[in-house]
């Protein structure tokens, strides 16, 4: 059974990450890397979006692009934060509608955090049960 998630990341709206959680910690930096790839194609996603960009609401962008090994979808709040999800490409079992609950799930997830009167937006999140969130989509 291959995992769901291999790296989950969220991306301040001035792109530096605010979050990054990979399935192993020796490919945590292979996967900071295609994270930071990503970010290009949100952007070039989000601003070919147009005039519909400008109304305020969440934009699943779904896949961002595809390497021999891995699937990399993303999200955007309507405050800019990016989500991004990272999956093996041989999990073909995937379909978008679960990719887009994974993303309603991590966003209800950070919408929790923020409501923490200790968490300052823009800092890093530490916030633990978003962590259990996160690792609980990992290891469906």
């Amino acid at each position: 059974m291959s995992k769901m998630a291999v790296c989950v990341a969220v991306i301040a709206k001035e792109n530096y990450p605010l979050y990054i959680k990979a399935s192993s910690a020796d490919s945590e930096l292979k996967f900071y890397y295609t994270v930071h790839t990503s970010l290009d194609v949100i952007e070039e996603k989000v601003s070919s979006s147009g005039k519909n960009a400008n109304e305020l609401r969440e934009l699943y962008l779904g896949l961002l692009y595809p390497t021999e090994d891995y699937k990399v979808y993303g999200y955007v709040t309507n405050t800019k934060i990016k989500f991004v999800i990272v999956v093996e490409s041989s999990n073909t079992t995937l379909r978008d509608n679960e990719i887009r609950s994974m993303f309603r799930k991590l966003h209800n997830a950070y919408v929790d955090m923020l409501c923490n009167p200790f968490y300052i937006p823009g800092e890093n999140i530490t916030s633990k049960s978003f962590n259990n969130t996160v690792i609980s989509m990992m290891q469906e």
